[in-house]
């Protein structure tokens, strides 16, 4: 890997274009280094992650109103499947990535990446997937866009911080899924180049989404990154250009939206940012360093829920407890925690979007109940019980340096994203115990590897999917290489017939 320093240039400068970001990024993008078999194996795990997670939610509003959407946008030559939707309805590949984009991301529990920002680079999947089937391309084609994306998006991710100014990490998504698109089609850099500015331009929204009352756009924006970015190669394949250099400009996002605004009086001076790509002929290997989920929620909570199965095993009488307090990381407090000042964290009536963000609501009930489910553990009901809505209101959070630099380390064995949590009991008692990282991580007691992401499978589409239609998708899934140009249709997974619930009526 080689470190690429950027920061805002004056127009005047006429910086060119081989030293701007984009046109570096696009170069790993056309690089036509092969994809590892270990590699290409993550790929195929995570082809079943997405899924898994994608069937689980099939009935859920947002992803019913996605659906609707892209219905309306049918297309027989050059169409996509959609999830849940027999083989023979296909519509334009930019709405089957808005709607299997949001299958993925409602339910908060597919792969993610956390470094100076957060991501979940299983977002790349539905639109790369989505080109892929709609123009005919095979299992190897598809295996190397989706290398670029992750590679391209988990770059960025260690380099540059959108969260701190206030922006939300789709906006590494789209320009990675861009570029994931153009490794797919075999396209020139100078598309790639332009197709990743656009992208990029296209995508900056703010962190909102993600505060206060948090609404079905979260599941949404994801998916909008992922049609953008479809929408961006579709025009630059066609000869349109892009504003340029939207990493480095005076106007670009770094002057004016990221770390450059912070600093207008020297505009032209500091580096903001080091952003890691690989070498000409080295292997786009960004995906082992992802994880995935085991509970539906953010992922800073998925140590703490294991932490919370375990510390339960202490406790006779819940209401023995005082007071619970989560020493943790920056992120953790601030975005999930009572750092966050959202009163609607700490309200049994908020929305499940709004719950799967707050660290007090998600330790109180993995405590009690020692399990955690994708739509029980959300459930208005249990959300509002007396006893937890209690227990819930004695945590809190608070920011501790030694978790914040475990966050951030760049050494794997060291990265750390749990807590200490102390438990104080009414008798002056307490007890205290700590976990870095999840089960299911790689260096957690129990890591992912196929067996976990084929139950999860399993598990996630029992009671929805046939079991024949499971076994043929997971039968052809594992033969994602050997699959021929035209034959990528077949990893869509379909319900039986009147299981699908229709969308409100809108505009399309």
């Amino acid at each position: 890997m080689k470190l690429h320093p950027v920061k805002v240039h004056p127009s005047k400068a006429l910086l060119p274009r081989e030293e701007q970001l984009a046109w570096k990024m696009a170069g790993v993008a056309v690089d036509k280094v092969g994809v590892e078999r270990d590699v290409q194996e993550m790929i195929i795990n995570r082809i079943i992650d997405n899924a898994s997670v994608a069937i689980a939610a099939i009935n859920r509003r947002p992803v019913v109103s996605a659906r609707g959407m892209a219905l309306g946008h049918a297309k027989k030559e050059r169409g996509a499947q959609v999830f849940g939707v027999r083989s023979g309805t296909t519509v334009s590949p930019e709405w089957a990535a808005w709607a299997n984009g949001t299958a993925v991301r409602e339910l908060d529990m597919h792969d993610t990446f956390l470094a100076a920002d957060y991501s979940h680079p299983g977002d790349n999947i539905p639109p790369i997937l989505a080109v892929a089937q709609a123009m005919g391309k095979s299992g190897r084609d598809l295996i190397r866009g989706i290398a670029t994306g992750y590679e391209l998006h988990v770059d960025l991710v260690r380099a540059i911080c959108l969260h701190e100014h206030k922006v939300d990490h789709i906006a590494h998504l789209c320009p990675a899924a861009a570029a994931g698109i153009g490794t797919l089609l075999g396209l020139r850099q100078e598309v790639i180049y332009q197709s990743i500015q656009q992208a990029l331009h296209t995508s900056i929204s703010f962190r909102q989404s993600r505060k206060g009352e948090i609404s079905s756009w979260k599941a949404f924006a994801p998916a909008h990154a992922g049609k953008l970015a479809v929408e961006a190669v579709d025009r630059c394949m066609r000869g349109e250009g892009a504003p340029s250099p939207i990493y480095e400009g005076e106007d670009s996002v770094i002057a004016w939206v990221l770390a450059g605004r912070s600093n207008r009086q020297d505009v032209y001076g500091p580096v903001y940012y080091h952003v890691p790509l690989p070498e000409p002929g080295e292997p786009k290997r960004a995906i082992m360093a992802t994880y995935t989920k085991e509970h539906s929620a953010e992922y800073q909570s998925q140590a703490l829920i294991d932490l919370a199965f375990r510390m339960r095993e202490h406790i006779t009488d819940f209401e023995d407890i005082e007071k619970i307090t989560i020493h943790t990381s920056h992120h953790t407090h601030y975005v999930i925690g009572t750092g966050a000042n959202d009163p609607q964290k700490m309200d049994p009536k908020a929305s499940r979007e709004t719950l799967d963000h707050s660290i007090m609501y998600i330790f109180a009930v993995a405590l009690q109940d020692g399990r955690w489910h994708h739509v029980d553990s959300y459930a208005p009901k249990r959300a509002g019980r007396p006893d937890t809505v209690r227990l819930w209101h004695k945590i809190e959070t608070k920011e501790d340096p030694e978790w914040t630099r475990k966050y951030h380390s760049k050494d794997p064995d060291e990265l750390a994203f749990g807590g200490r949590v102390e438990i104080l009991f009414k008798d002056g008692r307490k007890l205290v115990d700590e976990l870095g990282v999840a089960n299911a991580h790689p260096n957690g007691a129990r890591p992912f590897a196929r067996p976990q992401y084929i139950q999860k499978f399993r598990t996630l589409t029992e009671g929805i999917l046939s079991a024949r239609e499971a076994n043929r998708f997971l039968e052809v899934v594992q033969d994602l290489p050997r699959l021929k140009a035209g034959e990528l249709g077949a990893l869509n997974v379909a319900l039986p017939a009147g299981a699908l619930l229709e969308s409100k009526p809108g505009i399309f």
